[in-house]
C-alpha cells in the first residue's frame, strides 16, 4: 500500500511501492492496453508514411492554476506542437519527477487532469516512467512527455512557404496563461479572475485545414515568449511580419495586469492559442471556420506577411506609428509552462 498518502524515497526505488504507486495512480487514470503490458517501450500502429515527434518537459509552479494544471498542461503542450507541425496526434509518453513529500491527492489530481484531457485530445498515453528525487529538488513535481503523431500525405506547414501579403490570424485573446500562472503564483488580488486558456488545439487545426487546405501556409502555437516571439522565429531573409495593435484581441483584465506589473502581453505565453499565415483568398473562410469552433470564437485577424523588412516584426499603433517588435534577450515570466 502506498504509506502515508505521501511520496517516499522507496516510491521511486522499483519494489512493491513503485509498483503499488504505478498500479493505483498511473494505470488507474491512464489505462489502456499498450499502457497495461508495463513494457519498457509500448509497440503501436504507425498509419501514414511520415511520423511526427516531439518532446517537452513542465516545471510550471504553482502546479495548479486557474483553468489547469501542470497534468492537462502537459497533454495540451504535446498535442499542440504535433498539430501545428500538420501532424495528426496519436500517441503520447510520459515521465514523472516526484519530489518525495509531494501529496498523492495532488498527484492523483494531476494524473486524473492528464486522462482527461488526452481523452479530449483523442491521444493515448501508452508509457511512462517516475522518478523520485529528495525533499527540496523538484517543486512537487516535473512532467517530461513525448509526443508521436503521423502527417497525412502533401501536408506541410514551415516557414518556408510564409509569401508576402499572408494574413496572420490568432484564434483568440493572447496571454492569459502567462498572466493567470502569474496571479496565482504570487497571490495577486484582481477584481476580474484570469484564467489559462490551456487547451488542445488538434481538432481546430484540422477544422483550419478543411476549410483552407494547402492555403493555411504555416501554424505555430503562441507558448513561451508569446506571439512576439513566435513572428520573430517565422521573421528572416524573405519576409517580415506586420502586426495591427488594434486588432490584437487581448482580455481587459489580462490588459490591466500587465500593464500594473510593466510587462507586454505579446510576449506574455499562451497554451491554447495558435497563430496561422494564411493566402488572402483563402483567409476568409478559415477565419470563419475558426470562428465557428468552441477553441476559436474570438479569432481574428492581427497582422500580415510582408516584403517590405525582411528579419522585422513590426507593431503599427493606434496613433499610425510603428515600433520594431524584438527578439527578448530573456524572458519575462519565469517558470509558465
Amino acid at each position: 500500500m502506498i504509506s502515508d498518502e505521501r511520496i517516499l524515497m522507496a516510491h521511486g526505488e522499483g519494489g512493491e511501492l513503485t509498483r503499488d504507486l504505478i498500479q493505483s495512480v498511473f494505470v488507474a487514470a491512464l489505462d489502456n492496453d499498450e499502457l497495461r503490458a508495463l513494457g519498457d517501450a509500448a509497440i503501436v500502429p504507425a498509419p501514414g508514411d511520415r511520423l511526427a515527434l516531439t518532446t517537452d518537459s513542465f516545471v510550471v509552479k504553482p502546479a495548479v492554476f486557474p483553468g489547469g494544471d501542470i497534468g492537462k498542461l502537459a497533454v495540451c503542450g504535446t498535442v499542440n506542437d504535433l498539430a501545428v507541425a500538420g501532424a495528426v496526434p496519436r500517441y503520447l509518453t510520459t515521465g514523472f519527477v516526484l519530489e518525495e513529500g509531494l501529496e498523492l491527492a495532488l498527484l492523483r489530481e494531476v494524473v486524473r487532469s492528464m486522462a482527461e484531457t488526452a481523452r479530449q485530445a483523442g491521444v493515448t498515453v501508452v508509457a511512462g516512467d517516475t522518478k523520485v528525487v529528495e525533499r527540496g529538488a523538484a517543486d512537487g513535481l516535473y512532467i517530461n512527455t513525448a509526443g508521436l503523431g503521423h502527417v497525412p500525405a502533401g501536408r506541410s506547414l514551415g516557414p518556408e512557404r510564409l509569401c508576402p501579403g499572408d494574413l496572420l490570424l490568432v484564434n483568440g485573446t493572447l496571454g492569459d496563461h502567462g498572466m493567470a500562472v502569474m496571479m496565482a503564483r504570487e497571490g495577486l488580488p484582481f477584481d476580474t479572475p484570469i484564467a489559462s486558456d490551456c487547451a488542445p488545439l488538434n481538432d481546430l487545426v484540422e477544422t483550419m485545414l478543411v476549410a483552407g487546405g494547402a492555403y493555411v501556409r504555416c501554424l505555430r502555437d503562441a507558448t513561451r515568449g508569446g506571439l512576439a516571439t513566435v513572428l520573430n522565429e517565422w521573421a528572416g531573409d524573405r519576409v517580415g511580419l506586420a502586426l495591427n495593435e488594434t486588432a490584437l484581441p487581448i482580455a481587459p483584465a489580462v490588459a490591466a495586469a500587465c500593464e500594473f506589473l510593466g510587462l507586454d502581453p505579446l510576449y506574455v505565453a499562451n497554451e491554447g492559442k495558435l497563430v496561422a499565415a494564411v493566402a488572402p483568398d483563402a483567409a476568409p473562410a478559415v477565419l470563419a471556420a475558426m470562428r465557428a469552433h468552441p477553441l476559436g470564437g474570438e479569432a481574428a485577424v492581427v497582422g500580415q506577411v510582408t516584403a517590405s523588412h525582411p528579419g522585422l516584426v513590426t507593431l503599427r499603433t493606434p496613433y499610425g506609428s510603428e515600433r520594431v517588435l524584438p527578439m527578448l534577450a530573456g524572458g519575462q515570466l519565469p517558470r509558465i509552462c
